[in-house]
This record gives structure tokens, sequence and C-alpha cells, in this order.
């Protein structure tokens, strides 16, 4: 390599850095780890909703069918602290969180009820589980949800406690592994 080029390439190394990075987001094999890598790296902890600002969940009637295609009433959850998230495999946000919801889901699958929703075809969804190894319950949509836990964004995610107020909401990927979710969480048992 001639000095000329050296220079050239030491005065623009940060734009063909860019240029590089710009070429691998538009090439659709890399796009989604990429994607997914800098969404866990923007992903804060979500923080509660003042109580002034809470709503209350008081129709709990919704219906979505479990992993083993039985039908399931989310009115079995009434009274009971909740985390709902809407996802999809497709959507690198979704899967940039989906480490954090597992190890909470992990910790906490006997004191909270998780309902991971989507609406995706279960054998995509499946194939997507067993590949990363999570063993979250997938849920797939029968009905529209009660007006307060509609979203038209993936992901977003409701903490719900047991009287129904919507302790936390966040649309976009966030930690939800961090101390604040967990002590919030801890307070709901």
């Amino acid at each position: 390599m001639s000095k000329k080029e050296k220079n050239f390439i030491q005065k623009h190394w940060s734009n063909l850095l860019f240029g590089v990075f710009i070429v691998l987001i538009i090439i659709p094999q890399t796009r989604q780890p990429i994607q997914v890598v800098l969404n866990r790296i923007i992903a804060f902890s979500p923080t509660e909703i003042n109580k002034s600002d809470r709503d209350i969940l008081k129709d709990y009637e919704w219906y979505f069918k479990n992993e083993n295609n039985q039908t399931v009433n989310f009115i079995q959850s009434e009274g009971k602290p909740v985390l709902v998230n809407y996802w999809a495999t497709w959507c690198a946000p979704c899967i940039a969180e989906m480490p954090d919801l597992q190890k909470l889901y992990s910790d906490y699958k006997d004191e909270v009820d998780f309902y991971f929703i989507t609406s995706e075809e279960p054998r995509i969804v499946e194939a997507f589980l067993d590949k990363e190894n999570y063993n979250l319950p997938v849920y797939y949509f029968l009905s529209s949800p009660p007006d307060l836990l509609k979203s038209s964004s993936l992901p977003t995610t409701f903490l719900i406690d047991t009287r129904g107020e919507i302790i936390m909401k966040k649309t976009g990927a966030a930690n939800w592994n961090s101390k604040t979710v967990r002590k919030t969480i801890d307070k709901l048992k």
C-alpha cells in the first residue's frame, strides 16, 4: 500500500466505516442482527407510571390460545400480578429484549402470570424459541385485548398489579431484567 493510499484511509476511515455499516444494514442477512445489537445497547429499564396517571384494568375478558392449542381466558389472571408482552420473531427490538424477559420469567414465573402474545404462525414461533433456547409461555390472539391493553406497536409490554393497575407500560425494547423492574415486581408479591 502506498503512502498516498495510507493517508487517504487515515483521513477517511470514519467515512469508510460508516459506508460499510450502511451496506451491512442494507443486506437482509446482516440487518436484523445489527438492529438487535443496537436495540440492546439503547434498551433502558422501564419506570413505574406515576400513581395519579395509572389506568386500572377492569375488563379481563380476552381469549387467546396457548402453545397446546387450548383456549385461555385472561380472566384467570384477575387479582394476580401480570406481565403482557406483544412481540414477533421478525421484530428486532422484540428479539433484543427477549433475553431479559427470559431471565425475568425464569425467576418470577411462579409469582407473576406471563403472557407473550404474538400473531405469528405457531411453527415459526416454536422454531425461534427452540433456536434461542427460550421457554416463555406464548399465546396467540383469538380476540381483541381489553381497550387498556391495545397496542399497534411491537414490542409493547404491560406490568399489571393485583388490583388491575397498569404499573408499567413500555413500547420499544427495554431492559426488563433490571433492578428497577425486579424491585417493582417484588412489591407486587
